[in-house]
């Protein structure tokens, strides 16, 4: 398969603010088509807090496209399915086979991995195609008249293009705004805790979580549970992620837990989830956050725009967060891999807007409707889920990722192919979104 990537001959200077997964992926697949890029990361050190994260066949052909395949199947696992499990039995409600099914349908598999080691394999490979990375850079103000940003220590970067990938609290898009934007909250926190698979393999009865890789969910009121192995660098160990009602005093956004601590949640639960909490060695809880949609992610002067968190942060109900920024990343290079004069600038940032919003608006809402569908209480609502997911999948199904549409609408988008119309689009004068009528009930 040849590689998607365009190669300009107009390369620009890009300022990239933020070294998280979206910005690295942007950072790359930019320097791939001939532009220069800086990245601004305020940490003094570069790494990645968090444990496990999905990479969902969306994402990897893209993360394939920007040469990082072989070193990212190295330190993940390819699970062979989804597994939805009743809160109190345990007993199998639903499930989607994603082995080897997202790559023959797809052209790209699943994989699940330990956040640190996907940061990690992102940075070897910026730093190795020659994106500049500054450390210690804490961008304080945006000049959108001359295009630039100035950081907390008086140092300025000049660019003909910003892209404020600074996540969540994202300083690039309060200063876009004009005033203060700050993260809501959800009413949920996520309990991210980590098992020694080795503890794990002495018990039999769990042997479905250690036998094969496999995402196993449990669903239940109020609460959800998701595990699976992660083949990290430091050793395999079982990942676990408890969405639950938020606890956290009103100040603290994450707060480390007593191991024992998550068990309190669950004394009527499966006898074998409430065994494998037992084994928990590492856990802490963190606030579920959010923003407000933006109108428009682009500066209306300033050749300026947003990507990632910073302008579409996701609840992690769908495991699509980061798919979405590297999307994000693969649109944006995939248009300015064909620009041909610095006039174009502001355009294609308008265009990688309208190609992106409505998708990403989409997952941000599907992502929040999956809280509702996993954490009902038991009753006639729950009683109706069930049953609906006793029958084939079918448009609207309760397992959202094995709805027929709405599967084809997650993993089935090719940000390369959209970039691509987006330019022709763009460069004939006409007008161009993306909508998927298909997802319309």
């Amino acid at each position: 398969m040849s590689n998607p990537i365009p190669k300009t001959y107009t390369p620009l200077k890009f300022v990239i603010v933020g070294a998280g997964l979206g910005g690295l992926a942007a950072a790359i697949g930019l320097r791939l088509s001939g532009h220069h890029v800086i990245m601004l990361e305020q940490a003094p050190e570069l790494g990645e807090v968090g444990a496990g994260i999905q990479i969902p066949p969306n994402s990897t052909k893209i993360l394939d496209a920007l040469g990082v395949r072989e070193p990212l199947l190295a330190v993940s696992h390819v699970p062979k399915s989804y597994n939805f499990r009743k809160w109190d039995s345990g007993d199998l409600l639903s499930y989607l086979v994603l082995r080897p099914y997202c790559l023959e349908q797809y052209g790209a598999p699943y994989l699940h991995i330990h956040r640190a080691d996907f940061h990690k394999v992102l940075v070897d490979r910026a730093v190795e195609v020659g994106v500049v990375i500054k450390l210690g850079a804490r961008v304080m103000r945006v000049d959108f008249d001359d295009n630039s940003v100035i950081t907390g220590d008086g140092r300025q970067f000049n660019a003909d293009v910003i892209l404020g990938a600074d996540g969540l609290k994202s300083q690039i898009r309060q200063t876009m705004l004009g005033r203060p934007d700050p993260p809501h909250n959800t009413g949920d926190i996520a309990w991210r805790a980590l098992v020694r698979s080795s503890e794990v393999r002495k018990h039999e009865d769990l042997k479905f979580i250690w036998e094969e890789p496999k995402i196993n969910f449990w669903w239940g009121p109020n609460i959800h549970v998701v595990v699976y192995l992660l083949n990290s660098n430091s050793g395999e160990t079982v990942n676990i992620v408890v969405l639950s009602p938020d606890t956290l005093p009103q100040d603290v956004n994450v707060e480390p837990a007593q191991p024992g601590e998550i068990l309190d949640l669950f004394s009527d639960w499966d006898p074998k989830l409430k065994k494998l909490l037992t084994l928990v060695h590492q856990t802490s809880k963190w606030r579920l956050q959010n923003s407000i949609e933006m109108k428009t992610w682009v500066h209306e002067t300033g050749n300026v725009a947003l990507m990632g968190d910073a302008c579409h942060a996701t609840l992690p109900y769908l495991a699509q967060g980061a798919a979405q920024a590297v999307e994000d990343s693969a649109v944006l290079t995939g248009l300015f891999g064909r620009i041909t004069d610095k006039s174009q600038i502001h355009g294609l940032l308008k265009t990688y807007e309208n190609l992106r919003k409505w998708r990403t608006t989409q997952v941000v809402q599907g992502s929040t409707n999956c809280r509702d569908i996993f954490h009902l209480p038991d009753g006639e609502k729950q009683a109706k889920r069930d049953a609906l997911l006793k029958l084939s999948p079918r448009k609207g199904y309760p397992n959202r990722w094995a709805d027929p549409v709405f599967q084809k609408f997650l993993f089935g988008y090719d940000a390369f192919k959209e970039a691509e119309r987006g330019w022709n689009s763009f460069v004939a004068h006409e007008p161009v979104t993306f909508v998927d009528n298909s997802l319309k009930l």
